[in-house]
């Protein structure tokens, strides 16, 4: 499943986010919090909070450290939606910010592939853990590149399902 993130040079905020990935909400609790506390500040107990926007502030702060979060995402960062004032807009792209709808509420995580009908996301409070999940591209809202890092543009590898889960209601 890694061969996506096989690079010469990775993004600082992917090698970020995948020095947790495999983590879950509830068996590897102690952990993931201190990892989503590391940035200087969390959401709190991922056991009992939708915590898709924490995993990608920890991320991006951690690597990133003087990236600007304005507006509504410096507000609250916890909130999917607010992922859309993040840095610039973009083409889906490896590494971006994609922010999907879900319900009145939304989901956010990094592009790491695509196929012809799903972008394939890492991404946190995915069926309670980090992983990659196939999400439908029909709920795209905006995809965002930050401010303090020159965007590569690189496309999106075409993936297949294989063992990925499809996610239709990130919990």
């Amino acid at each position: 499943m890694f061969g996506v993130f096989k690079r010469n040079s990775e993004l600082p905020w992917i090698t970020e986010a995948k020095s947790v990935f495999g983590l879950h909400e509830t068996r590897d609790n102690a952990k993931l919090k201190q990892w989503l506390r590391s940035d200087g500040k969390t959401l709190g107990d991922p056991n009992a909070l939708p915590w898709c926007g924490d995993f990608c502030e920890s991320a991006i702060k951690n690597a990133l450290p003087d990236e600007p979060f304005l507006g509504p995402l410096g507000k609250n960062p916890y909130w999917a939606r607010n992922w859309l004032h993040f840095g610039e807009t973009t083409q889906p792209v490896y590494g971006c910010v994609l922010v999907f709808s879900r319900g009145s509420g939304g989901h956010v995580g990094f592009a790491v592939g695509e196929d012809s009908d799903e972008y394939y996301v890492l991404g946190g409070n995915q069926s309670n853990s980090v992983n990659i999940s196939r999400i439908s591209k029909s709920r795209l809202l905006g995809a965002r590149w930050p401010k303090t890092y020159k965007n590569p543009m690189r496309e999106l590898p075409q993936m297949s399902a294989n063992n990925i889960p499809k996610s239709t209601n990130e919990f």
